[in-house]
Formats: structure tokens, C-alpha cells, sequence
């Protein structure tokens, strides 16, 4: 029997309709839009594209999108000044730097300079030992997206033996974090672990985040494991993700398409933490739950 193909495209959707009736809310009680700033450096064309997605999903859903183009050679001061500007600015409640930034610029320096209470990508060191130590935060939008597919096809994550593969600080250590969480029992496999299959071949849930082709196969799958695929490679036949989907679909009990599947909820979730972020500073109640 096929997996369940779990609908990543129709469930961002759905949310980003919700979404939309907060910001109306929203603006009924404070008067203005929640605001999202995102800086783009340089003309890296999967980032151009980017950020045209999110500008447009921003003011899809009401909010106001103020979008910061500098040249790829810009100073890293003058565009650490740029992020303390809207650090101020009472106007915008989430910063985005989209990444990866110039060689001659320290992202992680970026990235601290960030209001951690706008930091709405979720990658500052603040917001990551937050998630760490179970205090509020704002959690990387992929991870977050993530989790919530999850739910949608699994009554409850309590208990369940999941692998992340991947470690990376964008994915697979906040994803490992948000699935403790959900009193998962948790393994992040990578490049230096011993026998990777047998690690997954164990696991309920499968979040797959490492940037290799197809690199998981069928047969390392626990039958009826439920499957997130974060890859988005490209290759001569097309996109396809870190998992085999052609021999991983007659295993899984569920999977997650690429394309159609992670990918529309990053924007969803980063539309999400925008809103959060503007009831926060405005002390308006957001119903974070039904989100």
C-alpha cells in the first residue's frame, strides 16, 4: 500500500488563511499592519527568487513588506548600521538577513546584531537556548513547519522514536529540539555516524535534512514510518529530496512530496512568526495555537 502523501502546499494554505484574519485583527487593534523587513545582499538568484516569494506572501496576507536590496560588495558595517536601524524602528516586528551573505561578511555576527524579540528566522543564539531550555521563542520556520505536518497525520508524537539526519543550526538541531518537545525519543545521525540505515530503520519519524540527492532509500525505512523530506536539490531529471520517494512511497506510512511538501510551509511559518512577533510588541493577544 502507498503512503499518505502529506499535502505541505494545501496545509501552508490553509494556515496562511489564518494567518490573514489575525493580521486583520491585528490591525483593528493596533491601528497598523504587523511589518516585515528583509535585506537582501548581493544578486544570488535562488535568494532573488526568495524574496520575491516572501514579499508576495507578506502582502498576500496583509502585512506590510519592506524589502532592503544592497550591492553584493556593501560594507559590513553599513549593513550592520542598516539591521540596528530596524532594530529600532517601531514599525517593523520581524528582520530577516537572507542568507548565505558575502564571503567578507561574518553571518553569525549578522545574525547576533538581530533584536532577538524580531528575530523571526529564529536563528539568533538567544531564541536557539531558549528553544533549548524550553522558554517561548521564536523557532526556525522550517522545523516549525515541519512539526506541524507531522500533527496533521499523527494523533500524538509522544513516545515515538524519531532520527533526524542533518545537524545543521538552520534544520536539524532545532528540528531535534521541537520534536524533545513532543516527548520524542530523539537521534540526529550525520556525517560521521556509524551505519545510518540501521539508525533509521528504528525510527517512527524520519526528518530527512542533510542536502543529498535521494540519499535515503526505501528499504532503510521502519515500515509504515512516517517521512518529512527537507531536501530541495536540483538535478538533471529535476527537483527531488534527501529521500528516494519512488522506492520510499510503498514503505512510509506518510510522506512529504518535493516538490510540494516542507518547502510552502517555511514562508507559511515565517508569515506566523511575523504576526506572533506584533502581538508580542503591541500587547495584543494572538491566538498562537490556532495557528
Amino acid at each position: 500500500m502507498s503512503a499518505t502523501i502529506i499535502d505541505g502546499k494545501a496545509f501552508a494554505a490553509g494556515l496562511r488563511a489564518r494567518i490573514a484574519d489575525g493580521v486583520t485583527a491585528f490591525r483593528a487593534q493596533a491601528g497598523r499592519a504587523p511589518g516585515l523587513a528583509v535585506v537582501l545582499v548581493g544578486e544570488d538568484p535562488a535568494s532573488n527568487v526568495y524574496v520575491r516569494s516572501k514579499g508576495k506572501a507578506t502582502r498576500e496576507a496583509g502585512m506590510e513588506s519592506i524589502e532592503h536590496r544592497l550591492p553584493a560588495d556593501v560594507p559590513a558595517e553599513d549593513l550592520l548600521a542598516l539591521v540596528a536601524t530596524l532594530n529600532a524602528d517601531p514599525t517593523i516586528d520581524g528582520i530577516l538577513v537572507q542568507l548565505p551573505l558575502p564571503k567578507h561578511i561574518d553571518e553569525q555576527g549578522v545574525i547576533a546584531a538581530i533584536d532577538p524579540d524580531k528575530d523571526v528566522d529564529g536563528f539568533h543564539p538567544i531564541n536557539a537556548g531558549r528553544l533549548a531550555t524550553g522558554l517561548p521563542s521564536f523557532v526556525p520556520c522550517t522545523p516549525l513547519g515541519c512539526v506541524m505536518l507531522l500533527k496533521s497525520v499523527l494523533p500524538s508524537l509522544s513516545g515515538l522514536e524519531a532520527v533526524v539526519v542533518g545537524r545543521s543550526n538552520i534544520v536539524g538541531k532545532p528540528m531535534a529540539q521541537l520534536l524533545l518537545r513532543e516527548s520524542c525519543t530523539v537521534t540526529i545521525v550525520h556525517s560521521r555516524t556509524k551505519d545510518v540505515p540501521a539508525h533509521i530503520r528504528r525510527a517512527d519519524i524520519v526528518v530527512a535534512a542533510v542536502g543529498i540527492p535521494q540519499m535515503i532509500e526505501g528499504d532503510w525505512l521502519k515500515p509504515g514510518a512516517t517521512v518529512i523530506d527537507v531536501g530541495i536539490n536540483r538535478t538533471d531529471s529535476g527537483l527531488v529530496g534527501d529521500v528516494d520517494f519512488a522506492s520510499a512511497v510503498d514503505i512510509a506510512g506518510a510522506i512529504t512530496p518535493v516538490p510540494g511538501g516542507v518547502g510552502p510551509m517555511t514562508i507559511a511559518c515565517l508569515l506566523r512568526n511575523t504576526l506572533v512577533s506584533a502581538g508580542r510588541r503591541e500587547g495584543i493577544t494572538i491566538d498562537e495555537a490556532a495557528l
